[in-house]
């Protein structure tokens, strides 16, 4: 039987990393055995924030791939200010660390670059996008974002191919997401990121949410939405090597951290707990692998985690999956305000795959919260929690210090990467 061809746009593909290219990597791997043959639409020479050639391998061997140019303002804004650097992956400094140079950088990446700075690809991607369908077959059409900006491609081209089966993806909220607020929008900008979002919401046969509260608040919006969580994928498992020997407690975070996901109240806990607990603080480590803030970074070098601090960098995907296998507690934080409690994390799904235990920070009545919960996975906290995250952790280490610690996936094949794109592949039908 032939497959149906989908037709995927997304500015994230290998060799880039992080947590954007996750998604659809892993869904193009699985489509085919479930009737669908994927093309690949990225851009030719895009400024990712971040590289990952592991991720190379994970691309199907005679994907098509098609690829044009774009221009990115990126280098422009570096000049201005370096820390502008953060822009590439939407992180930006806050409150009291920003400079009269990060707050005009953030004005005009608000104001003139509506939905985001990869607007000036939506154009010629539309224009070329027109004629490639004219000359293939091409059965449905998904956009994937952030960056936004390429649903606007979606949009364009739906208006050329009205019966054209368009699926926009939200990995992240657009008007939603905590950062937005942050972006010093003028009304008139407020109004044009408000329209452009409706106009998604209301042409695109389906929204894609990776949260159940987010596909909530879009049908809300005038959405046809529908929630396909990430997952992890049964083959990329980290295998436990105990370099330690059980000598130490590693609590771990794994990935990128910003100023707005901060976890305050959690470094002062552990603070306290090696001053009051001398056991505690002769077996504990704090691991770092990823990108994590210059200012959290040195706000927690300057207590007493300095010397319990193993601050690895930014390493491969498959290190990293290595690296959450080797820790006894998992960190997940996310930001603080109600509007973000249908966020959920990517890396929650690799963190249940390796069974440890997961210590997570953000709103009350988050989707995290009901994801732990379902999979005794671990428990999540409000950013003013300190006790009960210092019962919560002395809880762990004393069952780790006794060999009772152990590794739980109860409740977690949903959330594997061959199921969710079997449902995807329901919603593509």
């Amino acid at each position: 039987m032939e497959q149906k061809k989908i037709l995927i746009i997304t500015y994230y593909w290998p060799p880039a990393g992080g947590p954007g290219v996750q998604r659809w990597l892993k869904f193009a791997k699985y489509l085919p055995e479930f009737g669908w043959s994927p093309v690949i639409y990225t851009p030719e020479n895009p400024s990712y924030p971040l590289l990952d050639e592991s991720l190379l391998k994970d691309v199907p061997q005679n994907i098509e791939i098609v690829k044009t140019k774009i221009w990115e303002p990126y280098q422009l804004a570096e000049k201005l200010n370096k820390s502008n650097k953060k822009f590439k992956a939407g992180q930006f400094d806050v409150g009291k660390n920003q400079s009269w140079k990060s707050r005009l950088s953030i004005w005009v990446r608000g104001n003139f670059f509506i939905p985001d700075a990869r607007v000036f690809w939506v154009k010629p991607s539309i224009k070329f996008l027109e004629q490639y369908l004219k000359e293939n077959k091409i059965d449905v059409v998904v956009t994937s974002g952030p960056p936004h900006s390429l649903h606007m491609i979606g949009l364009g081209l739906k208006k050329k191919f009205p019966d054209l089966k368009w699926i926009a993806d939200f990995r992240d909220p657009w008007t939603e997401i905590s950062y937005y607020k942050h972006l010093k929008l003028t009304k008139s900008s407020d109004r044009k990121h408000r329209q452009l979002e409706s106009a998604v919401f209301k042409n695109a046969d389906i929204t894609l949410a990776t949260s159940y509260t987010d596909a909530e608040n879009f049908r809300k919006a005038g959405a046809n939405a529908v929630c396909i969580t990430n997952g992890f994928d049964e083959e990329a498992k980290g295998e436990k090597v105990d370099k330690q020997n059980g000598k130490t407690f590693t609590l771990s975070y794994i990935g990128v951290l910003e100023q707005l996901r901060n976890p305050e109240n959690l470094w002062k806990a552990l603070d306290e707990l090696i001053i009051e607990n001398k056991e505690f603080g002769d077996s504990f480590a704090l691991k770092f692998a990823g990108r994590i803030d210059d200012k959290i970074l040195q706000s927690v070098e300057n207590s007493h985690l300095k010397n319990y601090i193993l601050n690895l960098g930014y390493i491969s995907h498959d290190k990293a999956v290595e690296e959450m296998a080797n820790s006894d507690l998992l960190l997940i934080t996310n930001f603080p305000n109600k509007s973000s409690k249908g966020i959920i994390p990517g890396k929650i799904f690799e963190y249940l795959a390796t069974g440890k235990q997961i210590i997570s920070f953000g709103p009350d009545e988050a989707d995290v919260s009901r994801i732990l919960t379902e999979t005794g996975a671990g428990k999540h906290f409000s950013y003013e929690d300190l006790k009960t995250v210092k019962d919560f952790i002395l809880e762990k280490f004393e069952l780790w210090k006794n060999g009772n610690l152990l590794d739980n996936t109860q409740n977690i094949e949903q959330f594997s990467r061959r199921n969710l794109t079997e449902k995807l592949a329901e919603i593509l039908s």
